[in-house]
C-alpha cells in the first residue's frame, strides 16, 4: 500500500509540473533578463556580471550546488589514473590473498577493485556525479522529484545516442578498410611511411567531420592511427602530441560545413549561415590551420619519425598487407557505407538511426567473415559520458550566458575556448544562441526586426568569435568535444597508464594556439 501511495504521490507530482508547461526549471535565459530588467531597474546602472550572477543563485539557490558538483566531476577526470593504479594495487592485494586457497575454489571478484576500476574510468564520472546531483535535487526547498523527471524529460539525448551508433558502424572492419585505401593512395606521395601515414590520417580524416560528421571522423582517424602508427609504441611525447592534435583537428575540421559539426549546428539556423558563409569564415582557415599544426609537430619530432620508419620496415607488418589477405568485397563496404549515410541523414531522428542500427547489427552478423568483432562497451561507455554531460551542461547556462555576453570580441574568443574545456563546445554555442547581444534579430513590442548598422556587425562579429573559440578549444580535455571521449576510448589502451587530463592539455596547446591565431589572426 505505501508503495502504491508513494507511486501515485510521485506520479501526480510529475504530472503538476508538466500541467501547462509551467514549470521553468531550469529558469531560461529569457525568464532571467525579465527577473533582472525589474531588480536592477531603478538601480542607475548597468549591472555588474557579480551583480548578475549573486541575483540569478538568489532566485534558485540550486544554481551553485549544481555548479559545485559540475567541477567536483571535472576535478574527478584528472585523478581518474589515481582511481586505476589503485585499482591495480587493490587487484594485486586480492590475487595475494587467494594464492593459497584450496584448489577448486571459485577465486571472487574484488569488490574494492572494482570500485576503483569504474572511479577509474573516464567515461563513466559524468554519469557517477549524476547521482548526487540528483540527490540534491529531488530534496532541495524549490525544487522535488517533479522537477527532477520534468529536467530529464526535457533533455535532449540525441547527441549520445548517434555518437554510440556512427561509433559502431565507422571502426566496422570495411569503413575502416575503405578509409585507409583511400588514404593508402595519399600515403604513397611519402612512400607510406609512418611519418606520411601519420599527415595523411591527421590532414585529411578530421576534414572529413565535414561531411560525414565529426564522431565518424574521429572514429575513422582513431582506428587508421592505432593501426598504421601507434602500434610501432613511439615515445610518449609524440603520443600525447598526436592526441592533442587530432582532437584539435577533429574539432575545427567539422567547420567547413554547416550540417555536420554539433556547435555549429546549434546556431547555423539562428544566425542564418549556410555552406559559402561557413567555407569563406571557417572552412579555409581550418584547413590552413591543420595543416600548418601538423607539420609544426612533424618537424618537432622528425627524428622520431626516421627512427619510426626503421623499426616498421625492420617489422614488415603493414596494414595493407595484412587487409589483402582477406579484404570485405566491394558490395558490403557499399552496404556499410550505406548504413553510414543513413545514420547521418537522420542524426536529429533517434528511431530512424537505432532502428538502422538493429539491422546493420544483423547484416554483420550474416557477414561475421569480413567484419571486426562489434566491441559495443567502447561505444556504449561513450554514450554514457555524453549523456551525463548533457544533464550537467544543462544546468549550467545560468553563469556561461552572462559570462559570455560580457565580453568583447576578443575576450569572448579567449573566453569561449577557455569554458569549452570544461563543457561540451556545443553547449556553448546553444548558449550563446539565447542571448540577445549575439542574435542578428531583436525583439521590440513582439515583433522580430533584423538588426542594422553597428548593432549588425556587433552581433556578426560576436557569433564569429564564440564558435570560432569554441571549435577553438575542442581539443584541450576530453570533455571539450562530443567526438573526443570516441577517439579516447579508442586509443586509450596504447598509453601505459590510460590518456592522462594534463599530459593531453599539453599536447593539445600548441596546435590550439595555432589555431587561435589562424581564427583571430587573419
Amino acid at each position: 500500500m505505501f508503495f502504491v501511495l508513494a507511486g501515485g504521490c510521485l506520479a501526480a507530482t510529475h504530472a503538476g509540473a508538466d500541467a501547462g508547461n509551467a514549470v521553468d526549471f531550469p529558469i531560461s535565459e529569457m525568464s532571467y533578463q525579465k527577473i533582472e530588467a525589474g531588480h536592477f531597474a531603478d538601480a542607475g546602472h548597468d549591472p555588474t556580471l557579480r551583480e548578475r550572477l549573486l541575483l540569478r543563485i538568489e532566485e534558485d539557490p540550486f544554481n551553485l550546488f549544481a555548479t559545485i558538483i559540475f567541477f567536483l566531476a571535472v576535478l574527478h577526470t584528472f585523478v581518474a589514473p589515481r582511481f586505476n593504479r589503485m585499482a591495480h594495487a587493490a587487484e594485486e592485494e586480492h590475487r595475494r590473498r587467494w594464492a593459497g586457497s584450496a584448489s577448486g575454489v571459485r577465486e571472487p571478484v574484488s569488490f574494492k577493485a572494482t570500485v576503483f576500476h569504474f572511479l577509474g574510468e573516464v567515461e563513466a564520472i559524468f554519469g557517477i556525479w549524476v547521482v548526487p546531483l540528483f540527490i540534491g535535487m529531488i530534496f532541495s526547498q524549490q525544487h522535488g522529484w517533479g522537477h527532477a523527471a520534468y529536467y530529464i524529460d526535457s533533455r535532449n539525448f540525441t547527441e549520445p545516442m548517434f555518437v554510440l551508433v556512427i561509433m559502431a558502424i565507422a571502426s566496422s572492419r570495411p569503413v575502416v578498410s575503405l578509409a585507409g585505401g583511400a588514404l593508402r593512395l595519399l600515403s604513397g606521395l611519402g612512400g607510406r611511411t609512418p611519418g606520411a601515414w601519420w599527415l595523411t590520417i591527421l590532414c585529411v580524416a578530421p576534414l572529413l567531420g565535414s561531411f560525414i560528421t565529426e564522431p565518424a571522423a574521429m572514429a575513422i582517424a582513431a582506428m587508421l592511427l592505432g593501426q598504421q602508427f601507434y602500434r610501432l609504441n613511439p615515445s610518449s611525447a609524440l603520443k600525447y602530441a598526436t592526441l592533442g592534435l587530432l582532437f584539435v583537428n577533429v574539432s575545427v575540421g567539422g567547420t567547413l560545413t554547416h550540417f555536420a559539426a554539433p556547435p555549429v549546428l546549434m546556431v547555423a539556423t539562428e544566425w542564418h549561415w549556410n555552406l559559402p558563409y561557413m567555407f569563406t569564415h571557417f572552412g579555409w582557415r581550418a584547413i590552413l590551420g591543420i595543416g600548418i599544426s601538423s607539420l609544426i609537430y612533424f618537424f618537432m619530432f622528425r627524428k622520431e619519425f626516421r627512427r619510426l620508419k626503421e623499426r616498421a620496415s625492420r617489422e614488415e607488418t603493414d596494414l595493407e598487407d595484412e587487409d589483402s589477405v582477406d579484404r570485405a568485397p566491394a558490395w558490403i563496404m557499399i552496404v556499410h557505407l550505406v548504413f553510414v549515410a543513413w545514420t547521418v541523414l537522420t542524426l536529429h531522428h533517434p528511431a530512424f538511426f537505432v532502428g538502422g542500427f538493429l539491422f546493420f547489427i544483423a547484416f554483420t552478423m550474416a557477414t561475421e567473415h569480413h567484419q571486426y568483432e562489434i566491441r559495443i562497451k567502447g561505444p556504449l561507455m561513450v554514450g554514457f559520458f555524453l549523456a551525463g554531460l548533457v544533464i550537467h551542461g544543462g544546468l549550467q547556462g545560468w553563469w556561461i550566458a552572462p559570462v559570455l555576453s560580457s565580453l568583447s570580441e576578443f575576450p569572448l574568443f579567449l573566453g569561449a575556448t577557455v569554458m569549452t574545456a570544461f563543457n561540451d563546445n556545443a553547449a556553448i554555442t546553444f548558449l550563446a544562441a539565447q542571448v540577445p547581444e549575439f542574435s542578428p534579430e531583436i525583439v521590440q513590442d513582439g515583433v522580430m526586426i533584423s538588426k542594422t548598422g553597428l548593432l549588425l556587425e556587433r552581433a556578426t562579429a560576436l557569433e564569429y568569435a564564440v564558435v570560432a573559440g569554441a571549435v577553438t578549444g575542442g581539443g584541450l580535455t576530453v570533455i571539450a568535444n562530443a567526438p573526443n571521449p570516441a577517439g579516447r576510448s579508442i586509443l586509450n589502451s596504447h598509453f601505459e597508464d590510460g590518456i592522462t587530463p594534463l599530459r593531453l592539455l599539453f599536447g593539445a596547446l600548441l596546435p590550439t594556439v595555432v589555431m587561435g591565431v589562424v581564427f583571430m589572426g587573419w
